[in-house]
């Protein structure tokens, strides 16, 4: 089949060979800013989880000292007003604080002079603490709360932060965070973990006032979530951009080899469509079943039709004449069958316009790389000129010999006219002679003198058109005069009408009075008009109405001058074929006359020609230059 057009090879445009490392690129950068968002968010959820566990733990210890403020308020209340050392441990409220999370118990005057201090063992408060609060002694940490008692006194427990924090920190915190109370300048009061400050990790810190005076809870997070570039990702994405350029590169080296390989295919299709343009034979290449599967250009202008036309077709094949189908069927299969001459075969094929094309083809077979056969490849030779060139040659020589015979008929006619000449001169004298004497006898039969005096004319006319004839063959130039096309015609009338009414043959003369004169020779011109009303005639031999008509029109600077007629018509032939020397559609014609009629036509700068008829048969014509009017 028909390679298509062939387009310049070239290397992957834009680099088609890196759009997968470029996607790999693009995807990584993508997946890297996803997971920098998750773990913004990420952050932001657990920073936002790490205020609420803040306040919940807030809560949570504010509640705690609220209860234990309570107690001691109670303890206050029911506190009689002379209390020692052994009265304030006999009371059960300070008895079980004690085994609890109390440190100590104080009592104060209103003078904060101490009154009761249980147990002995413990540090003793300052007597400046007033309110709740955080105390740093030589015991270490505490607490302690106070209440006023009857008498304008004071009731100061002191606890431990540690042990409120045991108390008001849930489980799942401490799994989650490391608590820590500090004071208003950071300083470590108690913790559930690490005292020292995390830097590294998330951390918040709120106040537990007014529960604690000037106190501070720090919750740390114990685990921070590794961001995404400290983990594996990196390492995965780079192994994956690794192998995505290993193969991009992979990748390239095919394609280059695939881009040099589609080079030399390319150049090589080239090359041989080069070969195959450059021919004048037409190729053309049919498998077993005579399916058309490959034509060169060569071919293709040859019958004149698209490679898409004819390629995938079966036979009949659209060049094929459509006579004789049937026969060059039969011989495309016997080509098919291996029948084909060895030295080629002729044929005659038609063009997609309709010209006609004659062929010379010789058949091959089509053998594939296996060896085996797959078709038939035909070379097609165009030899239609050479055969229009025997035929120019045959006719030549038929032209050379009706040259001879021309020759010869016009020395015969020469000679007739010249032996004809001194008969008619005869004739014209004697006719003169009897009419002057008959007339000077005084011979009155007025019919017999009409009809010597119509003798003589008619022989006085026989004598012009013979020495113009002679004139004319001896190729001498018309002797052209200034006429009219009506007068030649009623003249032709005048001697046709005896012998075209014996024939049953109406002559009609349609002539416009203003017609303009014509410059010609009128002899000529009458022996053209004669010539061509007998033909019409002898055509219409049998036809009832029979008619013959001539007209006139202008055309141009010139006259055209018709003869038509109502009978069986040209019947496809050309003026070419009608006006050729000694072709005649008569038995016993001659075939002399209408080429004697082009020729006294061309004699006068005109032209014939041949179309068919309003009236229905076939109309002659030629032209003839108008008189030049001053």
């Amino acid at each position: 089949m028909t390679a298509p057009p062939l387009r310049p090879a070239r290397a992957p445009r834009g680099a088609a060979w890196a759009w997968p490392l470029l996607l790999a690129l693009a995807f990584a950068g993508a997946l890297a800013a996803w997971l920098q968002w998750s773990d913004a968010r990420d952050a932001e959820q657990a920073q936002a989880t790490l205020i609420a566990d803040a306040l919940t733990l807030e809560s949570r210890v504010a509640t705690w000292v609220g209860d234990e403020q309570a107690r001691v308020d109670r303890l206050a209340a029911d506190l009689p007003d002379a209390a020692d050392d052994a009265t304030l441990l006999g009371i059960g409220t300070v008895a079980r604080g004690l085994q609890r999370d109390w440190i100590s118990v104080t009592v104060l005057d209103a003078s904060n002079r101490i009154v009761a201090h249980v147990p002995e063992q413990s540090p003793r408060p300052e007597a400046r603490s007033a309110a709740a609060g955080v105390d740093l002694d030589e015991g270490g940490v505490s607490a302690h709360l106070s209440a006023a008692q009857r008498g304008g006194g004071k009731v100061i427990v002191r606890f431990a932060p540690a042990l409120l924090l045991r108390q008001a920190l849930p489980w799942w915190l401490a799994r989650k965070y490391d608590v820590r109370l500090v004071d208003g300048l950071g300083q470590f009061i108690a913790g559930s973990g690490d005292p020292r400050p995390a830097t590294d990790r998330y951390s918040h810190r709120v106040s537990v006032e007014p529960a604690l005076v000037d106190t501070w809870l720090e919750l740390t997070a114990r685990e921070v979530p590794q961001p995404w570039w400290r983990t594996a990702l990196p390492l995965l994405m780079a192994a994956f951009l690794g192998l995505t350029a290993a193969a991009t590169g992979t990748l390239r080296r095919q394609m280059r080899e695939v881009a040099r390989a589609e080079r030399e295919w390319r150049t090589e299709v080239a090359w041989r469509r080069a070969i195959e343009d450059a021919l004048t034979v037409g190729l053309r290449g049919r498998d077993l079943e005579g399916r058309v599967m490959h034509v060169n250009r060569a071919f293709c202008d040859l019958v004149g039709y698209t490679p898409e036309q004819l390629l995938g077709k079966l036979p009949p094949m659209p060049y094929w004449p459509p006579d004789g189908q049937e026969v060059r069927m039969q011989r495309h299969m016997r080509n098919l069958a291996g029948g084909a001459p060895p030295n080629g075969y002729e044929t005659h094929w038609v063009r997609a316009d309709g010209t006609p094309l004659e062929v010379m083809i010789f058949e091959a077979p089509l053998v594939d790389a296996l060896g085996e056969q797959v078709g038939w490849m035909g070379s097609v030779i165009d030899i239609t000129e050479r055969k229009r060139g025997e035929e120019r040659e045959r006719r030549q020589v038929e032209a050379l010999a009706t040259q001879a015979r021309l020759t010869t008929l016009g020395e015969v006619a020469s000679a007739l006219a010249h032996q004809l000449n001194q008969p008619l001169t005869a004739i014209t004298g004697y006719s003169a002679g009897v009419l002057r004497s008959l007339e000077g006898a005084g011979y009155g039969d007025r019919m017999v003198l009409a009809a010597l005096r119509s003798l003589g004319e008619q022989a006085a006319e026989a004598g012009r058109i013979v020495q113009r004839i002679r004139g004319f063959l001896t190729r001498r130039a018309p002797q052209r005069e200034r006429c009219g096309i009506a007068e030649i015609a009623e003249r032709v009338m005048r001697l046709l009408r005896r012998d075209l009414e014996r024939r049953g043959v109406e002559l009609r003369l349609e002539l416009a009075a203003d017609l303009p004169a014509i410059d010609a020779d009128p002899v000529l011109i009458e022996q053209v008009l004669i010539n061509l009303v007998r033909n019409a005639a002898d055509e219409l031999a049998g036809a009832s109405p029979a008619i013959v008509r001539i007209g006139a029109a202008v055309e141009g600077d010139a006259l055209r001058v018709a003869v038509d007629d109502n009978g069986p018509g040209l019947q496809g032939r050309a003026i070419e074929e009608l006006s050729a020397p000694f072709y005649s559609t008569k038995s016993e014609g001659m075939g002399m006359g209408l080429a004697i009629c082009r020729s006294v036509v061309e004699a006068h700068r005109g032209a014939l020609a041949a179309a068919p008829s309003p009236l229905g048969g076939a109309r002659i014509s030629f032209t003839l230059p108008l008189f030049p009017e001053e």
